[in-house]
């Protein structure tokens, strides 16, 4: 999230008491834990990392009954890290959604689609915010995008995500 909002990620850790080094340092040991070959896969690695999760439920998306697994996370409190799991224990999705009950935000009340609040919105909620919202093909593993035509000046848009969590909203040609 440092690529595009390296201010709030600043906000973040000064919120968490944590340092820039203490950052770094994190994300090496995960790094080193993800490339490890002897550090389980799949579900099992968010179990061993993340601890017992808040909750779990069966979800069907298209034709695929998973498993979805949530945390609670510290930073963000109506906001949670949700895995997918496959029948089979692999996991084919990871990312930030709104904890269980918690509409989030009105996008509908917002003046346009360009004043989306970085940090402020998930992929679901643009997608069922405005119904001219289509997912779009990614540019990264941990990154969505998601095109919308404001309904109020038909402008197209595009919105980027990283882990789940809108970071910016740009024109698209």
């Amino acid at each position: 999230m440092a690529d595009h909002r390296p201010e709030l990620v600043d906000d973040a850790l000064r919120a968490l008491g944590a340092t820039h080094t203490e950052l770094r340092e994190a994300h090496k040991r995960w790094q080193a834990r993800l490339h490890s070959r002897s550090f389980p896969g799949g579900e099992m690695r968010y179990l061993t990392t993340l601890g017992r999760p808040e909750s779990q439920a069966r979800r069907q998306v298209g034709d695929l009954a998973c498993k979805a697994v949530l945390w609670p996370l510290p930073l963000w409190p109506t906001l949670r890290f949700e895995i997918l799991v496959a029948p089979g224990g692999a996991v084919w999705n990871e990312w930030l959604v709104r904890e269980p009950g918690n509409p989030g935000p009105d996008l509908a009340a917002l003046p346009s689609v360009a004043e989306l609040p970085p940090w402020g919105c998930t992929v679901e909620e643009v997608l069922r915010g405005f119904t001219s919202a289509v997912p779009l093909v990614a540019d990264a593993p941990s990154r969505a995008r998601v095109g919308v035509t404001d309904p109020r000046s038909g402008d197209a848009f595009t919105v980027h995500f990283t882990w789940g969590l809108c970071q910016f909203v740009a024109p698209r040609p």
